[in-house]
């Protein structure tokens, strides 16, 4: 089998790898104990350097990396290039902090001494996706790496030029090579590592789909699994929003990497006494998005990463429409080459639809109309996913009330859902569970062991 990346905004193909064959794989899988010993034993401190000298790679090929992300996955270049600013945090923050996350923790009982220690598990498989693919996988694997555990990285196939860099990144830093390995598996080899006695958990990264029939592997094995999936998050707006900002913060999160994330605002819930003026501003600055090649600074949408995603989120939005949803602006692909979709507006969405029930990875909103805001709460809701949401209005006590009765994990306020390495992220419902980011995620894998001592 073969893994190809292709360029979505030209559809020329950019790179071949073949897989590996079944020698290969099984030599990088019998390294794994000796491997996972002597990285565990690595003092935290030097971790912390090698660490802190992946962040300083990162940034010193900040140019490079982000150009190879627009052409494997159509990024637009001024995203890919925070990216790589956001995994140079990433392992900055986890060089600084790892020490106070995974310090014993002192706790009074009967004993004469008593506390909880954090030690790795061992190895660790990392299945991420391609929408982000440098942030996902530092998001995962630095943590991982810093709680003393080793990686193996199964990136998505269409990004496997990110995979390769990223491992590059890592060995040049000065981390041993079997600290963190890139994969050239398929999708049906997950299996076998998964269940592989030397591999001792795993996090996945992607749809609903693939985190069931992984969890199913995880759990026939009894691994310990982290699942962050797909989300349709709430983005709710009430009478009292200041409407510009609001709006202009819709436009982001919505339309943010092509549409092609999992925690974008996908349903638009908006009150019916500013519905009418929210739509008419929205529509006005949905307008200006212009499609064009990624890697020109002018350009402010991207294309989708693959032909197939296009076609899957088109079936989507006509489906919608046939169920009674207006079409306000869009809902068609682009002619011409790449994986281009209009920036579309879907208005008087509701449940039953497509685009209020299912997951649409691409420029698409879908408004939705409540009567109040305990009609926008319920609506925000009525969903098997729970990833996150946002809440937008002038009164911030009003909104943090609000915000806490959203069923998903994180809930912000004036402010659009995003992944911060000091703060807990993952979901509930269909969207997961386990936590990345913060000593939350940290914590997911290693032994938490208690000490007793008379």
């Amino acid at each position: 089998m073969k893994l190809s990346s292709v360029n979505p905004a030209t559809g020329e193909t950019l790179q071949v790898h073949e897989t590996w064959p079944p020698e290969r794989l099984h030599s990088v899988l019998d390294a794994i104990p000796s491997a996972a010993e002597e990285w565990a034993a690595v003092p935290l401190s030097e971790k912390a350097g090698l660490m802190r000298a992946a962040g300083r790679i990162l940034a010193g090929c900040r140019e490079e990396f982000a150009r190879l992300m627009t052409l494997e996955m159509g990024k637009l270049i001024g995203e890919a290039r925070a990216e790589v600013d956001k995994c140079v945090w990433g392992c900055d923050y986890y060089a600084d902090q790892s020490a106070r996350f995974l310090a014993d923790e002192v706790i009074e009982t009967d004993a004469g001494r008593s506390y909880v220690s954090y030690l790795p598990l061992g190895t660790i498989l990392v299945v991420m996706p391609w929408n982000f693919p440098f942030w996902q996988v530092c998001r995962a694997a630095v943590p991982i790496l810093m709680a003393g555990n080793t990686v193996l990285l199964k990136h998505a196939s269409n990004v496997t030029g990110c995979a390769l860099a990223l491992e590059e990144v890592f060995h040049s830093a000065g981390f041993p090579e079997p600290a963190f390995r890139t994969l050239l598996i398929s999708a049906d080899q997950v299996a076998d590592v998964v269940a592989d006695a030397r591999v001792q958990g795993v996090t996945l990264t992607g749809s609903e789909r693939a985190g069931r029939e992984l969890a199913s592997h995880a759990g026939e094995h009894l691994k310990k699994c982290v699942l962050e999936l797909g989300g349709a998050d709430a983005f709710i707006v009430l009478e009292d929003a200041d409407l510009d900002w609001t709006v202009s913060q819709a436009v982001a999160s919505r339309f943010q990497n092509a549409g092609q994330s999992c925690i974008a605002a996908k349903r638009l819930i908006v009150v019916d006494a500013i519905a009418d003026a929210f739509l008419g501003r929205f529509e006005g600055s949905v307008a200006t998005l212009r499609s064009g090649d990624p890697l020109d600074e002018k350009t402010t949408l991207a294309p989708l990463a693959r032909a197939d995603l296009r076609d899957a989120l088109h079936r989507q939005v006509c489906e919608t429409i046939a169920a009674g949803a207006i079409a306000m602006t869009g809902c068609a692909p682009v002619e011409g080459p790449g994986n281009f979709y209009a920036p579309s507006i879907l208005d008087h969405v509701l449940p039953g639809m497509p685009a209020f029930d299912d997951e649409l990875f691409g420029p698409v909103a879908a408004v939705i109309r409540a009567r109040d805001e305990a009609e926008a709460v319920q609506l925000a809701n009525r969903s098997r996913y729970g990833l996150g949401g946002s809440v937008w209005t002038a009164d911030s006590q009003r909104g943090e009330r609000i915000a806490r009765q959203l069923e998903c994990g994180p809930s912000f306020v004036n402010g659009l859902v995003k992944s911060d390495p000091r703060l807990p992220f993952g979901g509930v419902k269909a969207s997961g569970y386990g936590r990345e980011l913060s000593y939350h995620g940290m914590r997911e894998f290693v032994n938490v062991k208690s000490i007793w001592i008379r």
